[in-house]
């Protein structure tokens, strides 16, 4: 009997030493359930079928818009070309009747439509001749809506990198926000107060979508591991997850698409429960229409769930195809547009316009710290391009002189040393050789941006008014490959919004509109001033936005 029992335990002891582990078991489980690339490529097919046939124009929107380019841009459906052609289009005319300004706080709005034109094809720098990636070089409006704001920012321009001096901070701000329990939510952790607040799955999984490219930096890649250690934990029996009471598609989605950002297998142990993989989760959502629901239980479609799905549901064929991710665009098929030339800036761009290179990284001074324009100031003193009145102060209320302009805006569009300038060349009696100014002075006449207050005065040391500030960015702009020229019922119409219109000199007038409408002035004012004295913060302004188009 005892020998019975000995070979019986033997034989079990052998059965556990050459079982495979458990992890494996359940790795080749899910692999052997889990939804495969026939089953993807089919809830695709149809998902992009349904939203073409529910969202015949996309707008500027985060429901019917952006998110539907996104899916089927970056889905293997063949979609129209018309259909993106129409889309730009549209974005063109809405960009156009905002003045270039799509909100005033939510800079994720930039993002998202960022986002939607690059997966269309399209360069989001010059749209309607409004560089859309521009605002998010302001980093204290990018923020101020809270983490989706950086958290996008950070998409939108790593999507083709596009030029960008912040993205430090906002990798940096995402990171501060990170919970104590790994994760990410909307409002916590802005003190420490609210670090131990509970993470949403959605938003964190949105957070490691934005940080997938910084994998190589040690904390980042500590932040990553932690807060997939969160997800892993959050996931529900059925592999979905749960927030706000109730288990929804979006959430399952999110994190799909942050998987596929690390380039983490979509059947990743960690992420499949009893089974079921994070595809299988949002493939119980789907109807037969290749419409989604928002919960499991509700019978009702819902549009956003719809586009969301597809994105996510993209983002894993897109892993299986080998093909860069959901938001790594730079495969993405090129459109015609009023795109900037390979070597930069507008078609119609003088040749001797070029951009200026950043040759002070990080430079700032003590006195724009919370400016309204501190980010302009910053943009164009690491170029070089304007100065401090000292190393560490700028003087932003400080008005400027028509000498100083010159040097600005020749500094600007990278005109200095470009003029040959012969003796003959120095017809203004003001300004001599051993001026400081004189290059600047005769280079921007040179180009035409500046004209002598007569035949043989320049005034150097003259303050410059905002109108005549306006008129000089016109012309430079023109240099840029602008197109200046507005109509007289244009130019009044742009000009009638503010109280102080008419005072603004004859001459004065179409540049002034045209600098409202390229959204060099900002319009975020009730009147023009426009015989008042202009500030140095002012011109950094103008200027910041003027070089855009070089």
């Amino acid at each position: 009997m005892q020998r019975k029992i000995s070979i019986i335990i033997t034989i079990a002891l052998l059965a556990a030493i050459l079982a495979p582990a458990p992890a494996a078991n359940a790795a080749a489980a899910a692999a052997a359930a889990a939804a495969g690339k026939p089953e993807i490529d089919a809830a695709v097919n149809s998902a992009s079928k349904y939203i073409l046939e529910t969202v015949k124009n996309p707008q500027v929107d985060s429901i019917g818009g952006e998110w539907v380019i996104i899916g089927l841009a970056r889905s293997m459906y063949n979609v129209p070309d018309s259909y993106f052609d129409n889309y730009y289009t549209t974005v063109e005319n809405y960009i156009k009747n905002c003045n270039g300004i799509l909100h005033d706080k939510k800079y994720s709005e930039y993002s998202r439509v960022i986002l939607g034109l690059t997966a269309a094809g399209y360069d989001p720098r010059d749209v309607a001749g409004y560089d859309l990636t521009a605002p998010l070089e302001d980093y204290e409006n990018t923020v101020w809506q809270g983490l989706n704001g950086p958290i996008y920012a950070l998409l939108s321009l790593d999507s083709k990198d596009y030029p960008n001096n912040q993205r430090d901070n906002y990798i940096a701000e995402i990171l501060r926000r990170q919970l104590s329990d790994g994760g990410w939510n909307l409002t916590g952790g802005i003190s420490d107060e609210t670090k131990n607040q509970t993470s949403d799955p959605d938003v964190t999984g949105m957070a490691l979508q934005a940080l997938a490219k910084y994998q190589s930096k040690p904390e980042i890649r500590n932040a990553t591991e932690k807060a997939l250690d969160r997800l892993s934990k959050m996931q529900g029996a059925d592999g979905g997850y749960t927030s706000w009471g109730s288990e929804n598609i979006e959430n399952a989605t999110q994190v799909l698409i942050a998987l596929c950002e690390l380039g983490l297998p979509i059947d990743d142990a960690r992420f499949v429960k009893n089974g079921k993989t994070l595809v299988d989760v949002i493939l119980s959502y789907m109807n037969e229409d290749g419409s989604f629901k928002h919960i499991g239980d509700d019978s009702v479609k819902n549009q956003m769930s719809a586009e969301q799905a597809l994105c996510g549901l993209v983002a894993a064929q897109r892993a299986l195809e080998g093909k860069n991710s959901l938001y790594r665009m730079s495969d993405a098929q090129s459109r015609e547009g009023n795109s900037p030339t390979e070597t930069g800036g507008l078609p119609g761009k003088h040749a001797d316009v070029t951009k200026v290179p950043i040759l002070f990284p990080g430079k700032t001074f003590t006195d724009i710290k919370n400016h309204q324009n501190q980010a302009s100031i910053e943009a164009l003193a690491e170029r070089g391009i304007i100065n401090g009145k000292s190393e560490t102060n700028f003087d932003p209320e400080a008005t400027m002189t028509r000498a100083e302009f010159a040097a600005i805006v020749t500094r600007g569009l990278g005109l200095n040393n470009k003029a040959q300038i012969t003796d003959e060349d120095h017809f203004f009696t003001d300004v001599t050789k051993n001026d400081w100014f004189c290059e600047a002075v005769y280079t921007a006449a040179h180009y035409g941006i500046v004209k002598g207050v007569s035949d043989t005065q320049f005034n150097p040391k003259g303050t410059i008014t905002k109108q005549e500030a306006a008129v000089m960015t016109a012309r430079a702009a023109e240099l840029c490959g602008m197109d200046t020229n507005l109509s007289d019922t244009a130019t009044r119409d742009i000009l009638a919004q503010f109280d102080d219109y008419r005072t603004v000199a004859t001459w004065a007038q179409a540049p002034t509109a045209f600098c409202y409408h390229a959204n060099i002035l900002d319009n975020n004012t009730q009147e023009i001033n426009p015989k008042e004295t202009i500030k140095r913060h002012e011109v950094a302004k103008i200027i910041h936005q003027l070089t855009k188009y070089t």
